[in-house]
Parts: C-alpha cells; structure tokens; sequence
C-alpha cells in the first residue's frame, strides 16, 4: 500500500514494490538516497484528491493537523461582500485570494473562514505589529489560546499567527500541522524566499489576502497561483468608499528641489542613467532591476553607478524643501492626529530629529511598537512618523491626516 509521510517540508511517496500510480508522476520524482519518490508538501491536496478520485488505497502518516471545535465568539454579522468573499472561496474548494482594501475587515474574514474550515491554522503575516494584532484579535474572536511565532516567542497552538521570517525558518518542521494556511498580504509571496513557507506546508486549504495583489517586488514576478489559488474575489476602494470606508481626499503636493540639491541630483542621476543607456538596461522591464545590479557589480564603474542612484534617491526623497512642506502642514493641521510614511529609515529619522517626533521603524522593538501606537491611539503622541512599518494593514483608527 502506498504509505504518504511528511519530512523537511516534502512528502516522501513510499511504494514497496509497487509501482507509482501513473497520475502522481506530474507532482513528484524519484529520490536515491530515500529510495522513494518525493514531492513538495504544496502538492499534498492534489495527490490526495487524486488517489481518492482514483479509489486508490492509501496510508497518510503525512498530516498532523487536528479537526476543530470553535465557537466564535463576535457578534458582527459579516457584511455582503465579505459574505461574497466567503462563498466565492468555498467554491473554489476553500483555496483562494481575496483582494480587498485596507480597512474592510479582512481580519474579520479570516476568522469566519477559520470557523467555517475548522482545522489547525497558521496565519503568516509581513510585521510583528501585524504578529500582535492578528493574535489580540483571534483570541477575542474565539475565546482560545493562539500561538504565536516572532518577536522572540515560539508557541504553537492549534491556531497560530507566525511572522512570514518565522514561517520561513519554522515550516520544515510544523509545515504538517496545519490545515488551513492564512497568508495576509500574500503579495509578499512574489519573493523567492517567502514562496518556500507556502511550498513547504502540505495544508490544503489556503486563503490569501491582499490590497494590492500587483504588487511584486523588484525583479519578482507576482505569486504562482499554486500556492494559494487564484484570485477568487475582488472588491476596488471606490466600489466599497462611503458605505463601508470612510470618504477621503488624496492631494499631491509638488515640491521643487533647493537649487544646489537640484544640481547634485542632476548630477548623480546622469551618472546612473548613462550607465542603464550604455549597459541596454530598463529599469521598468521585467528582471530589469536584478540586471543593474549584476551590472554594478562587475566593475568600478558600475559601483559608481549604484551609489549614484542611490544618492539621487535620497536627495528626491528627502530634500529642504520637503522638510518645509512637512512643517508647514503639521501647523495648517495643528491638533490634527497625524501619521508621517516615508519610503526609508533614513528619512523617518532625519525628520524625527528635526522636529522632535516619534520614530516607528521595523528596527523598533515589539514592546516599544506596542507603546508607541497606544501613546498614538490616546494622544499622547499626535504625530507619528513612520516608513513602511504601518503600511499594511495595522488598525490606527484615530489618525484623520497621512
């Protein structure tokens, strides 16, 4: 009989004598030093679905994940959409992406998904504030221990929220012990390394939530739809503003560069772009980005080239004039609750120093995060510079200005 086990992150396909049944070839190969075939755990589903369809005989010693009784204890009823969202997912065979804008309650989703799944889940998450929220808000929802990976804590529970770095590191070995996979801000997945977590946990239900499912990162393409699913329901912030989110206004504000800064950007960014013109390089291709830095990195010159990017960018984003844009604002918006993104540390700290503002980078330590957005939340702290690290999906409710 065909006997399926889980090891590092694989599947090990043991047959005995017996041939392997012809439909499971396409997920697997044969391993030598195991002396059986061997599959990635992401392909666990299928081949089970195949054996079954098959009436195949079949021994599974890979899952360890357990069939849960939950009660949920929120007495939010889930508004249309994400009833929508629920349904669409059950009819994708509970694997899917569902893209919706920040705000909507995607938390909210997941824990009705979770009850509805009822089984051992693993939620993956980009930050340790994400790590300390998504946790906070389970253990209201269902009234139960919740494990909790990053940030120095290593507890695993039958529902557990993992950093995507801990997920990574840790799925090799507890990649059996889960059912449900709940990966929000999946569009992290488009990086080579955060793909393994999904690659190496067997569960086979998956829900993958996002804002911006387009958003690759440099030289990445977007997530394969086998680690998750496809997207199986989607909602624009202009379809859901001024009934579930709040109206809001964007403003550009153009800010012109200090003449002398102007010159020195000027400068670098001729250096780096007649070092793409003279290389064929585009920077807006596909791969265009990993090409310049092989490029760089062959001589002098191109090391030249990636400073001098760099520098232009640093000039461009954090320049006089927008540090006087900055001061002028927070006084137009005097007593205003008021959150400051940049895209860098450097420009977080450069303006925290200068007008004497609390600083939230992903160097800040989880205790410290946690009291910097309770002093944000009270008041204590009106205003609030940070770069990037409240960017996804972290609940700040009470600021009105960004």
């Amino acid at each position: 009989m065909l006997t399926i086990s889980f090891q590092h992150g694989t599947l090990l396909l043991e047959t005995g004598a017996d041939p392997l049944p012809p439909g499971l070839e396409a997920y697997c190969r044969y391993d030598e030093r195991s002396a059986c075939h061997r599959a990635e755990a992401l392909y666990y589903a299928p081949i089970i679905t195949y054996l079954y369809r098959q009436q195949i005989p079949y021994r599974d010693q890979a899952r360890t994940y357990q069939e849960l009784s939950l009660t949920l204890h929120d007495p939010r009823p889930p508004r249309p959409y994400q009833l929508e969202a629920l349904q669409s997912w059950r009819q994708g065979g509970r694997r899917g992406v569902v893209v919706l804008p920040t705000g909507t309650g995607k938390s909210f989703l997941a824990a009705q998904a979770i009850r509805q799944c009822l089984r051992s889940t693993l939620v993956v998450v980009p930050t340790l504030d994400l790590l300390a929220q998504w946790a906070e808000q389970l253990e209201r929802s269902f009234a139960c221990p919740i494990g909790m990976l990053g940030g120095g804590s290593h507890q695993l529970e039958e529902i557990t929220v993992s950093t995507y770095d801990s997920a990574v590191l840790q799925m090799e070995f507890i990649g059996s012990r889960f059912g449900l996979l709940v990966v929000d801000e999946c569009h992290h997945l488009s990086g080579a390394v955060y793909r393994q977590l999904a690659r190496l946990c067997l569960a086979p239900f998956r829900l993958g939530l996002t804002a911006t499912p387009d958003e690759a990162a440099p030289g990445e393409d977007s997530p394969p739809s086998e680690l998750l699913g496809g997207i199986c329901y989607r909602r624009e912030i202009d379809e859901l503003e001024g009934k579930v989110l709040s109206p809001y206004q964007t403003e550009t504000i153009p800010v012109e560069l200090d003449e002398d800064e102007q010159q020195q950007y000027d400068y670098h960014r001729n250096i780096y772009l007649q070092f793409l013109l003279q290389n064929r390089i585009r920077l807006d291709a596909r791969q265009g980005w990993g090409l310049f830095l092989r490029a760089c990195a062959r001589n002098a010159e191109g090391r030249i080239a990636l400073k001098a990017y760099f520098t232009q960018r640093q000039i461009a984003r954090s320049g006089r004039a927008k540090l006087r844009k900055i001061w002028e604002l927070l006084q137009y918006h005097r007593g205003a609750r008021v959150l400051i993104f940049t895209a860098d540390n450097h420009t977080a700290y450069k303006i925290g120093e200068q007008f004497f503002l609390p600083v939230l980078t992903h160097h800040s330590k989880i205790n410290e995060r946690r009291d910097m957005l309770s002093a944000f939340r009270r008041g204590d702290y009106p205003i609030l510079v940070t770069s990037k690290v409240l960017n996804e999906g972290v609940d700040v409710p009470e600021a009105n200005i960004g």
